[in-house]
């Protein structure tokens, strides 16, 4: 699938490397569950959503405006986006 295929759902806008969770501004909502896709100018990989926080409370799905804490597979940079598969 190309980029074009994909639906942007966010942007990374921090990564805490020491619990990898990446900070997401959300821009179309997004769930537990759902698999994304997270690529930048060194970043390609896949998951699936399995865990995210608002303020260190759990949520199970995200709203266009959050800024959300995503617990990453991989290493992640400011600037990479998220896409739904």
């Amino acid at each position: 699938m190309t980029e074009k295929e994909l639906k942007k759902i966010g942007e990374i806008i921090h990564y805490f490397d020491k619990i990898s969770v990446a900070v997401v501004k959300v821009i179309s909502s997004f769930k537990i569950g759902d698999k994304i896709k997270i690529k930048g100018a060194t970043t390609d990989f896949e998951q699936k959503v399995k865990e995210m926080q608002i303020e260190h409370k759990s949520i199970d799905k995200t709203s266009k405006g959050q800024k959300i804490g995503l617990k990453v597979t991989d290493v992640v940079r400011p600037n990479d986006s998220v896409y739904v598969k």
